[in-house]
């Protein structure tokens, strides 16, 4: 049996606030949360330098008039779906849950997203496309039967990869404690030798910048059934183009 445990700078005792603070000065930001909490990280090979302390905050409650989307990476392996809410007022964007199953029917997928709420509309791996599950059937077409509101996500890498980048480093991505799944997959994001993007345990990094790149456009505040039976908004959002 084998364990990993992970620990803080400040349970040494030792260290002085004097010398943590000097030793912290000379550390790179992408290392900091390495060496002061123990959190695995990949130093200069890492997609996104940011560290961890920056973004991750303790998960609060979702405002009624903040507008949600979903960006989901389909795969048999791994089928993985991120959750993001928007506070438009302060242009912050909360990935605020996650859905991460191996081996599941795109059914169980669906009733899981759907139970996050059905009326949350999403964007979608654009391979969906043109691969098959079950006697030649796209999957795109499987999950809007199956009652998602989805569609193709903008797969563009290079620019998806700098925008993500650009908004957690400015604060306009905060992610919850709770998506631990998310944070493994974040420790681990890097590129190879070669400069190549390393295309392994990377289902909620694809989703991120599905949800970057066309998703948060897509987003909406929960309807309501009005007096006529018609749905209608608490609240008009401010129109904000994520994607520019």
């Amino acid at each position: 049996m084998k364990a990993c445990v992970f620990v803080e700078w400040d349970a040494v005792p030792h260290l002085t606030k004097e010398a943590k603070e000097a030793m912290l000065a000379s550390i790179p930001p992408w290392q900091r949360d390495s060496r002061t909490r123990g959190i695995p990280q990949l130093g200069s090979g890492a997609i996104y330098t940011v560290p961890e302390s920056e973004f991750v905050v303790p998960n609060i409650p979702i405002e009624k008039h903040w507008a949600r989307c979903f960006g989901q990476d389909v795969g048999w392996k791994i089928n993985a779906t991120l959750f993001a809410a928007i506070d438009r007022d302060t242009e912050t964007v909360y990935i605020y849950d996650e859905i991460y199953k191996s081996k599941s029917e795109p059914a169980i997928i669906a009733a899981a997203i759907k139970a996050k709420g059905e009326w949350i509309p999403g964007v979608i791996d654009p391979a969906a496309r043109g691969r098959s599950q079950k006697d030649g059937i796209a999957l795109l077409s499987i999950y809007r039967d199956l009652g998602l509101d989805i569609r193709p996500a903008d797969n563009t890498v290079e620019a998806g990869l700098l925008k993500v980048w650009e908004m957690l480093s400015t604060g306009r991505i905060k992610v919850f404690r709770s998506c631990t799944n998310f944070l493994a997959e974040y420790r681990l994001y890097r590129r190879d030798k070669n400069g190549n993007v390393v295309k392994s345990n990377d289902h909620l990094m694809d989703c991120i910048r599905y949800l970057v790149m066309s998703g948060l456009n897509r987003a909406i505040t929960e309807p309501k059934t009005g007096p006529n039976g018609k749905n209608w908004w608490d609240w008009e959002p401010k129109q904000i183009d994520f994607a520019g």
